[in-house]
């Protein structure tokens, strides 16, 4: 598009939002709202309160704010015991990322570790 073309498109943009803004102006049902709002606002200074002080009082569940979907709770981890038979150490663990069970797989091999599980 060259710069002319793009002017003038703008130039268009501009003109046909400048028309809804005075449409809006005229608007009674806009110029309700506004007043609301700012009574709204004033009262709300009076008082010390705030817009989410106000929603708390309305409805407690959506001052809560954005809650994720609730899925079923997730299963709790069981416990594993490992044993070395090399020297009788015992690690319990409930994941993998334990720094002795990840020594012992690095020393040992992964494979031969899990059959020290109990």
């Amino acid at each position: 598009m060259s710069i002319v073309a793009e002017y003038n498109a703008l130039k268009a943009q501009i003109a046909e939002q400048q028309k809804r803004l005075e449409a809006l102006q005229g608007d009674e049902k806009l110029k309700k709202e506004i007043d609301f709002e700012t009574k709204l606002r004033a009262l709300l200074a009076e008082y010390g309160y705030s817009l989410k002080n106000v929603i708390a009082l309305l409805d407690p569940k959506a001052s809560k704010g954005a809650v994720a979907p609730v899925r079923g709770a997730r299963r709790e981890r069981t416990l594993k015991t490992y044993k070395n038979p090399n020297n009788g150490e015992i690690v319990e663990t409930k994941g993998g990322n334990h720094k002795v069970l990840k020594a012992w797989k690095e020393q040992y091999g992964a494979e031969k570790v899990e059959s020290w599980l109990q």
